[in-house]
């Protein structure tokens, strides 16, 4: 299984698709891991050298126990691009994800072909504060199915619940295998997470992907960033929740896919 160490802390990935073809580097949603992107890894793969990695705290890579931050998230990616031999590479990112592609944005953007960022925010106050506050304290119970029950209305749409009743007792039974210590430390970087100030930095070709019914992270957040990142681009995927990549992933990957082939040219 392959590491590298990075800052000190070994960080997993794996590759796919054809070695010959520009990179794309998919940045994890908060709890998420390299398996979560099943959906999309075979569509982008068969026009990208993707790499899809879990950030310290998450999955198989290290979770030490220090304070982790969006800004050293951005420079283990950028160790592991260096341990790669990545020079520029297409980010996509979902959630905490889309978040550390605007720091790589606004702070590494030498090393960006173009960002997609995918139910993201720039910032979070009112319901977003609280419901992510209401997840750290979840955290602390010690007990990764409930921590699951806790937070699950939070990310997915009704409808889609109900299309797909085998989901939840597969995925509270994924949780039980959870680093609530490092859940909790990724909580709380995102809740320091601020950039608003910063996004007209951004001069990078950007994609932002908002959903429609996500509870979340609402449609007001991705106008925030469209609104101030220069030539964005903004879409809406109708009738999903936070979890779009998941609900919604062939419109998704239509999105992204169209995104990029716009931006041929930056590879």
């Amino acid at each position: 299984m392959p590491f590298h160490v990075v800052n000190g802390i070994r960080l997993h990935y794996q590759c796919h698709g054809p070695e010959d073809r520009p990179w794309l580097i998919l940045n994890n949603g908060i709890f998420m891991n390299t398996g979560s992107w099943g959906l999309q890894v075979p569509d982008l793969a068969r026009h990208y050298h993707v790499l899809a990695y879990d950030m310290r705290g998450q999955g198989q890579s290290d979770h030490p126990e220090s304070d982790y931050s969006m800004a050293l998230h951005g420079e283990d990616l950028v160790g592991l691009m260096d341990a790669l031999g990545i020079e520029r590479a297409h980010m996509v990112g979902t959630s905490y994800g889309g978040e550390l592609n605007l720091v790589m944005g606004i702070h590494h953007p030498e090393r960006c072909l173009s960002l997609t960022l995918i139910a993201s925010v720039s910032h979070s106050e009112g319901l977003c504060t609280a419901m992510v506050d209401r997840w750290r304290v979840a955290s602390e119970l010690g007990d990764g199915p409930a921590f699951f029950r806790l937070i699950y209305a939070d990310v997915y749409s009704e409808a889609f619940l109900a299309s797909h009743p085998e989901l939840l007792p597969m995925v509270e039974q994924r949780y039980a295998e959870l680093d609530l210590c490092a859940a909790r430390r990724l909580i709380r970087s995102f809740e320091a997470f601020d950039v608003r100030a910063d996004l007209g930095r951004i001069q990078l070709p950007t994609c932002i992907v908002a959903a429609e019914l996500d509870l979340l992270k609402p449609r007001r957040y991705d106008e925030i960033m469209h609104q101030a990142i220069p030539n964005s681009e903004l879409h809406m995927i109708p009738g999903a929740g936070h979890v779009v990549v998941i609900e919604k992933p062939a419109e998704v990957n239509t999105i992204i896919l169209g995104f990029l082939a716009k931006h041929a040219g930056a590879a």
